[in-house]
């Protein structure tokens, strides 16, 4: 006999239209705890979530946008899995060390906060 467990997966996919942080995030909570009441137990967002996306280009401009994984929209995003008891995958412009950048997709579980994350540092040609 086979077993399976089904899972419920909910994908985000946002039209950012600025490099706001704190109202961008806002939205996407909205969004992460609809999908969890709708019974999500995995929600997906899009890659850098939080701002506009700029990894075509190379400019100083955008490295003051950067944080650590410890910084603000992690530490929301975890707060967030945590309380709604799902795992949350997303991302982040990541400021490793100085002058080592990335961007980084983290992973979150409600039971064990940050459980992982992989950082990619080269933009596909």
């Amino acid at each position: 006999m086979e077993f399976f467990m089904k899972m419920i997966v909910a994908v985000i996919q946002e039209a950012v239209s600025s490099n706001d942080k704190a109202t961008n995030l806002a939205l996407t909570e909205k969004r992460i705890r609809d999908a969890a009441q709708s019974g999500a137990q995995l929600v997906l967002l899009q890659e850098l979530h939080s701002t506009l996306y700029f990894c075509q280009v190379q400019s100083p401009h955008y490295f003051q946008m950067a944080e650590s994984l410890d910084g603000s929209t992690c530490l929301a995003l975890e707060r967030l899995a945590k309380e709604l008891n799902i795992v949350l995958v997303g991302s982040i412009f990541e400021k490793r060390a100085a002058g080592v950048y990335h961007n980084t997709a983290v992973v979150f579980d409600g039971n064990k906060g940050m459980v992982g994350y992989y950082r990619k540092m080269h933009i596909p040609d």
